[in-house]
């Protein structure tokens, strides 16, 4: 929590700034959910349920060995080893034609339906094969071992997963353990992204002017997107020229679900994107308690979101976790929006600035027991090779200038440090 202080408008150097939980939810509440549609169950990954869904039947259907072995009564293997007739064999797929009965035993495969008369299974790892069609059982068993009930996994009715669950592989295969062939999920989101200035050149530029830099910011919120499985329309670098820039924002406004642009939404009086979002729609250029990211632009050209993130890369990637990320998984109908906070101890001070909330770029390490986050690097703006290192970002919030070595402090994850490699840490 932040305290009282974010709940106020903060002054700095004379300047209002906008309370980020204030922006945050403006910025939400401004977002419409997408159509329902019913796609086939391969395509609906990543996509979120606009319903709830109910088992239309029992999971399992049928009660069925939980392993390769014996079907038996369990008084007939109380008093181990005895040696029982095999009535007949029944592999997976297959329903056994007779009942088990006193003296006898029926041979089972994994998954195969329990037999009538069957109380329990011996594993096949505890019997030994006899000739004349019979087995000897080496083991004593309790009632209803190894067997797997009708509805042990899913009741008739039961509450499989609610609206707003996001599918992931795991669901898929619920789903499809149910007949759901077509789920009613929202509708993938189209983003518009482009990046803006005249300094900007392509990645495969292989020199730069004086003053030239290659776009990094396109290829970052591009993967960013890529990640949540959101469709991305590629409006390119636009030049510092009002009429391609005005074409471009309306183009991806008639064509996206929300347009993304990076740069041009600071103070400097070069900066064209906020005179032409001026003259587009209703835009509002804020200037928010955050750091990095406080200059954000967010309103709609002709009904579509626009969202204008800073130029600096890292302000672009923070800008992007609080507001554009909750806000495609809100038109996506998902029930969670935001990256899931951890508390952890902090491995040294971090030093910040107590009137905004600010994001400290972290790794996260497991140490004697306890969660420990240090920084990742230089926490420049435009610093991003630190914030590749970074497992996740501090969150210290306003009201804060120092969050002292061993004291608590929440960390936004981006990513499980498991998917990191240990020469991904960086040197202290």
């Amino acid at each position: 929590m932040e305290g009282e202080k974010v709940r106020r408008r903060v002054i700095m150097a004379g300047e209002e700034m906008k309370p980020l939980t204030e922006a945050r939810r403006e910025v939400l509440s401004a977002m419409n959910r997408l159509p329902v549609i019913e796609p086939p169950l391969e395509r609906a990954q990543g996509l979120a349920l606009a319903a709830d869904v109910v088992a239309p039947h029992p999971v399992p259907s049928f009660a069925n060995s939980a392993m390769d072995g014996y079907a038996v009564r369990v008084a007939d293997v109380a008093h181990p080893p005895v040696v029982l007739k095999i009535s007949e064999d029944v592999p997976a797929g297959s329903v056994a034609s007779g009942s088990v009965v006193a003296g006898q035993v029926i041979k089972i495969m994994t998954g195969a339906p329990m037999p009538a008369g069957a109380e329990a299974v011996v594993k096949v790892e505890d019997t030994e094969p006899l000739a004349g069609g019979k087995v000897r059982i080496m083991s004593s068993v309790p009632m209803g071992t190894a067997v797997r009930p009708a509805g042990g996994d899913l009741e008739e009715g039961q509450l499989v997963l609610p609206a707003g669950a996001r599918l992931g592989p795991v669901h898929l295969g619920v789903l499809a353990t149910i007949g759901v062939a077509n789920p009613k999920v929202r509708r993938r989101a189209r983003a518009a992204v482009l990046s803006t200035g005249d300094e900007l050149f392509p990645l495969d530029s292989p020199t730069l002017p004086p003053g030239g830099i290659r776009d990094s910011n396109r290829p970052l919120l591009k993967g960013l997107l890529a990640e949540l499985g959101v469709e991305i329309l590629d409006m390119g670098i636009i030049p510092d020229q009002e009429e391609v820039l005005r074409s471009a924002l309306l183009e991806a406004s008639d064509r996206a679900d929300i347009t993304v642009t990076s740069g041009g939404v600071s103070m400097g009086e070069y900066d064209l994107v906020k005179h032409v979002l001026s003259t587009l729609g209703n835009i509002q250029m804020w200037k928010v308690a955050m750091q990095p990211a406080k200059p954000f632009a967010f309103g709609h050209i002709n009904g579509t979101p626009l969202f204008g993130l800073p130029g600096n890369p890292v302000s672009a990637l923070v800008a992007y976790e609080q507001f554009v990320r909750p806000s495609l998984l809100k038109m996506m109908g998902s029930q969670a929006v935001y990256r899931p906070r951890i508390p952890a101890a902090a491995g040294h001070d971090l030093r910040t600035n107590p009137l905004k909330t600010v994001f400290v770029r972290v790794v996260v390490q497991m140490e004697n027991g306890r969660v420990v986050a240090r920084s990742s690097g230089g926490q420049g703006s435009n610093v991003l090779s630190a914030a590749a290192y970074a497992d996740g970002m501090a969150v210290v919030p306003v009201g804060v200038d120092v969050v002292a070595e061993g004291e608590t402090v929440e960390v936004e994850m981006l990513r499980s440090p498991e998917t990191r490699s240990e020469d991904e840490v960086p040197d202290e």
